[in-house]
């Protein structure tokens, strides 16, 4: 469970951007919060989160922050080399900030206990790093870094030293770590690396499942909920060519030579493509070609699958334009897979980016879940929450932001205006 995550210098955060996933006082809907003491007493954590913005705002920015630093613990030990560069993309538009490091932190939480975990970073080292657990609400340090110094704190056990002299300057010590067992703080690794992204806006006819088990039933039920008119599905199977299936064969030679455990079945010399079956007029099902589908059954029918692993698991998922291709109603119903405690029974999040302004009027969305990206002339970002505004929980939050009042908007001034300046002859 995600608390909260800043990042600074990257992309088009110049100065930090802050956004909190812990629930304010407002009386709003509560269902869909996740208790939590590690959030603070008597406080809870938001279960789904919506960003708004113009285009080219800076939404899907936050979403490529947490993909960035996940991505560098997750790789920068296991994938580079020494003289490899991280990730390194700061703010462009003023020349001091190239010079500087980027910057990302987030609180989260693991089995009910809080944790703190930051790190700053250019593209040949790491800056600084740092983890603090909170187990009593108080912080205790389980390790720092500056440039290539360590620190270890009295609750962190194991070889801490070794895996200090082994960890180089362009690798973070989590990421070390890991890869060295280090028990402890494996668990803080795998949080990072469970976190689930989705930022295709399309999938295309030929990314097709080829097993059972990556088609969800309920990703079926659910398409058949909204009225796609699809009511099951099936793998059918496609003949391999014959020089491709002397290929398998011999692949499957040196699999089973030097990785005796892996199934034959996954070198089967034959292709499965999905088909979804729509009820015909006779009652029976006729099964299309996934191909076939529209784009947006085919983009919900991976994310749904995504979704659910995520419900069940109590993981998170970023998703970049959930809106994408979906009807409000849908869209509605997605969220309100993470607001219901019926069925979010572990505490799930998601935050996605959003266009779509009615789900602004939700019943069961708080207005601490919507947040504000909003691009300044220098073009950076800044963030803000619709908790923020001074507003009544009576008032028509759609309406005001399609008015201005909150900002984050294309334009501010009416269509004519804003065509006439297009327009005007040159």
């Amino acid at each position: 469970m995600i608390l909260q995550f800043s990042a600074e210098n990257h992309l088009s955060f110049k100065e930090e951007v802050r956004v909190s996933l812990v629930a304010t006082s407002l009386k709003d809907f509560a269902d869909g919060l996740i208790p939590s003491d590690a959030a603070g007493p008597h406080r809870a954590a938001l279960a789904a989160g919506l960003i708004y913005g113009a285009n080219a705002a800076g939404k899907s920015n936050l979403i490529a922050a947490v993909d960035c630093m996940c991505s560098i613990i997750i790789h920068s030990h296991i994938s580079a080399g020494p003289d490899d560069k991280l990730v390194y993309r700061p703010f462009a538009f003023d020349k001091n900030c190239v010079r500087k490091p980027t910057y990302f932190e987030m609180d989260f939480v693991i089995e009910g206990v809080r944790y703190n975990y930051s790190f700053s970073y250019d593209a040949n080292s790491i800056h600084t790093e740092a983890l603090y657990s909170f187990p009593t609400g108080r912080a205790q340090m389980l390790f720092s870094r500056e440039g290539g110094e360590f620190k270890f704190g009295r609750k962190l056990r194991g070889p801490n030293k070794i895996i200090a002299e082994l960890t180089r300057p362009n690798s973070l010590f989590l990421s070390s770590a890991t890869q060295n067992d280090h028990d402890e703080l494996t668990p803080i690794y795998r949080f990072f690396s469970d976190i689930v992204f989705s930022t295709s806006f399309s999938v295309s006819g030929a990314e097709t499942p080829s097993r059972a088990d990556d088609v969800d039933d309920r990703a079926i039920r659910f398409l058949e909920a909204i009225g796609t008119g699809v009511v099951g599905f099936r793998l059918e199977s496609e003949m391999v060519p014959e020089a491709s299936q002397e290929f398998v064969g011999d692949l499957r030679k040196l699999i089973d030579k030097h990785f005796p455990n892996i199934a034959n079945e996954d070198f089967a010399p034959e292709h499965r493509k999905l088909q979804l079956a729509h009820q015909g007029f006779d009652g029976g099902s006729v099964f299309l070609d996934f191909a076939r589908e529209s784009a947006g059954t085919r983009r919900l029918l991976f994310l749904l699958s995504s979704i659910f692993k995520v419900l069940d698991n109590g993981g998170v998922i970023f998703v970049d334009e959930l809106d994408a291709s979906l009807h409000t109603q849908a869209f509605e119903l997605v969220l309100a897979l993470f607001s219901r405690k019926k069925y979010n029974r572990k505490g799930a999040q998601i935050i996605a980016t959003v266009h779509d302004t009615n789900i602004l009027d939700c019943d069961f969305m708080r207005r601490d879940q919507f947040w504000f990206a909003e691009k300044s002339k220098a073009g950076d970002t800044t963030f803000f929450a619709l908790s923020d505004v001074r507003l009544r929980s009576s008032d028509n939050f759609e309406r005001g932001y399609l008015q201005g009042r909150f900002g984050a908007l294309p334009y501010g001034d009416d269509i004519d205006s804003v065509l006439g300046n297009i327009m005007i002859d040159g």
